[in-house]
């Protein structure tokens, strides 16, 4: 079905739905959005979606909505009809839904209101504007893979407002996301509001931008808000590991006898506030000292008539506990209930490279969700303090990323990490899926965050691996007798010769690849014309969760990496702090991150221009570095609003003898 899908939209333009749906068949029918169009109800339970439904359609030009129920009204010219059934063709699929329009007509029709919503996500979807406003014809039968779909923000160590929470939520629930994860307290800071223990939010108590918290009201206010857009919130309250902010607050830890009374009137205090199903009780990173507390602390939660969610591995749950797996060591046993969050932390991410990744893997190990494997949350752990929440929406990827687990989250299907990885093996399913979410960057996040350009046309060659003795200066014949070489293919914007976690975990360029050794990149791009442009390059990714060492004054970084671009070397920019080696984690980035700088001006010739990088590595733990990473990122970019968009008129072609049309499938 998805191939179909594709072909349909490759061919005809038709609008670009993400997620894409289940099955789906165009038509050439248009819905006009104008004149009087009237919405028809089976049952007061879709009073909230013909709410939603008509506020949406009046803010077209020239465009009356009248919502009637089924049995009262007078056909009109232009119609839409909800419809409820419970024991219908989705009974088993609690957000599935059918969605048909056609000329004068559209049909929308759940199971649940849930589905019903999804659909109306989609008909928003639909809109053209050429000529005039009027939505697609259509034919869609559509249901999720995974009930989980979700993202995680970890407050504890960062804030961001209220409203931007709500910001995140309402722009991601337009793309299906169904759940958010609030990890509210850490040992830098707790976030929440208490009565019970007031001094949990102090200044004093706070390590990081003291005095910014949630108050009770915001949380019930953003409970609600998730509720009306079908998004499960999940709060969750970190024991007793990552509790410092609670030992300073109270002299106690948690797992102490006074600690434990204290944390299950907290536990009490939480449950009355989240109308909710799910507490989130951590569980992770901590030594037990009491085999009693998370067992305790499990029952106050399931007392107030709420479920459990832990990390695993983390402490000992009964079956009835959901866990969300957070390491790859650790596979999940049967029967545990669980969610994917196994190399779903952006804070590590490479956004280009990463993005590649997660559109090819499989979710829970598995194509479609059973009755334990649910879903994934896409997690950002910002134990590096970042300045502002645009930093957090930049340097981790958020809304590109966030957007490519909507699609396989709803989708289902992928491969294993060590099968793909970040080596992209299906070059025509990812160009049409990233095609989609390139056009709702246009359409969509034009004044938002949205660090991601187009990459599925740029191609690489790759040398052999050389043995550099560990003299990353060491030079090889791609570099002394500078000719073109066979090597192996590459695709992306970065390229990962090694990924951040090793091949045994996630596939990279290189297949087995050793400590101390060179290896080269090439390829050549043709310009039309003489000009400067920007550029993305780096060669190391700064992960949010690092003290990574600020590369030296004139050095990319500490590996050694160059590149030139017809035999010139291109210097890196001035550094911020050269050599800072951080001490701690309160150290903000300045411009180490390529997201985070002007791109590097370049200059290329008309006709073909020839990239080379050089890419020594040494150890894959240093001083400078605790995870190397052996990658590169290049990418010619132009601003656009802001964000940027590649270079559009440029080929990227390691064979600059092939055509246009082959440099481009």
């Amino acid at each position: 079905m998805l191939l179909s899908f594709i072909q349909q939209v490759a061919t005809a333009g038709h609008p670009p739905l993400l997620p894409a749906p289940q099955q789906i068949s165009w038509t050439d029918q248009r819905f006009s959005i104008n004149g009087t169009i009237t919405i028809t109800t089976t049952t007061p339970n879709c009073q909230p979606i013909t709410d939603s439904l008509k506020n949406w359609l009046e803010r077209f030009p020239k465009t009356s909505v009248r919502a009637v129920a089924d049995s009262t009204h007078q056909r009109t010219t232009k119609q839409i009809g909800l419809r409820l059934e419970p024991n219908g063709l989705f009974r088993n699929q609690p957000e599935g839904y059918s969605l048909t329009v056609s000329g004068s007509t559209i049909h929308l029709s759940a199971a649940t209101g849930q589905g019903l919503f999804w659909a109306y996500r989609t008909l928003q979807q639909l809109v053209q504007h050429q000529p005039q406003p009027y939505l697609a014809g259509c034919r869609i039968t559509d249901f999720p893979a995974f009930p989980i779909r979700g993202f995680m923000h970890d407050v504890g160590r960062s804030f961001i407002p209220i409203e931007r929470l709500k910001e995140h939520i309402a722009i991601l629930s337009r793309y299906k996301i169904n759940t958010f994860h609030w990890h509210l307290t850490e040992d830098l800071a707790w976030r929440l509001e208490s009565d019970v223990i007031p001094s949990l939010t102090d200044s004093a108590v706070t390590q990081r931008f003291p005095g910014l918290f949630y108050t009770k009201q915001q949380a019930r206010e953003l409970v609600d808000f998730c509720k009306a857009l079908h998004v499960l919130l999940i709060p969750e309250i970190d024991m007793p590991g990552h509790s410092g902010a609670f030992r300073r607050a109270t002299g106690y830890d948690m797992q102490s006898d006074s600690g434990k009374v204290l944390v299950k009137k907290l536990l009490r205090e939480v449950c009355a506030l989240f109308d909710v199903p799910y507490i989130h009780i951590g569980t992770d990173e901590v030594a037990f000292k009491d085999a009693r507390f998370v067992p305790e602390m499990a029952a106050a939660v399931r007392a107030c008539g709420k479920e459990v969610i832990g990390w695993y591995p983390g402490a000992a749950l009964d079956t009835s506990a959901i866990r969300q797996l957070w390491i790859r060591n650790n596979r999940p046993l049967p029967p545990m209930k669980f969610i994917e969050s196994r190399n779903l932390y952006f804070n590590h991410f490479a956004t280009q490279a990463d993005l590649i990744g997660l559109f090819q893997r499989n979710l829970c190990d598995v194509p479609n969700a059973t009755p334990t494997r649910l879903g994934a949350i896409g997690c950002i752990w910002n134990d590096r303090k970042l300045t502002d929440v645009d930093q957090i929406e930049r340097l981790n990827g958020f809304y590109p990323l966030m957007l490519t687990l909507a699609e396989r989250s709803w989708r289902g299907g992928g491969q294993a990490e060590t099968a793909a990885g970040v080596v992209l093996t299906d070059k025509g399913a990812f160009a049409e899926f990233e095609n989609r979410l390139l056009m709702h960057k246009r359409l969509h996040f034009s004044r938002l965050n949205f660090p991601y350009v187009a990459q599925s046309a740029l191609h690489w060659r790759l040398s052999q691996p050389y043995p550099n003795g560990g003299d990353p200066h060491a030079s090889f014949p791609p570099e002394t007798e500078p000719t073109d070489f066979a090597g192996n293919p590459a695709t992306g914007a970065t390229i990962y010769l090694r990924h951040t976690w090793g091949p045994e975990i996630v596939r990279g360029y290189i297949d087995k690849p050793r400590p101390n050794h060179t290896v080269y990149a090439y390829t050549y791009v043709y310009s039309p014309r003489h000009q400067r442009v920007g550029a993305w390059i780096d060669f190391h990714t700064y992960g949010r969760s690092e003290k990574d060492a600020s590369p030296p004054a004139g050095q990319w970084d500490y590996k050694g990496s160059r590149i030139w671009i017809n035999g010139k070397a291109i210097d890196p920019p001035v550094w911020s702090t050269p050599g800072l080696h951080p001490v701690d984690l309160e150290t903000p980035y300045t411009n180490e991150p390529y997201e985070n700088r002007p791109p590097v001006v370049v200059p290329l010739r008309k006709g073909w221009n020839k990239v080379l990088l050089k890419l020594p590595v040494g150890a894959f733990q240093t001083a400078d570095y605790r995870l190397v990473k052996w990658m590169f990122t290049c990418v010619f970019v132009r601003p656009a609003g802001m964000n940027y968009e590649i270079a559009e008129e440029l080929i990227f072609l390691p064979d600059r003898h092939l055509s246009t049309q082959k440099a481009n499938d």
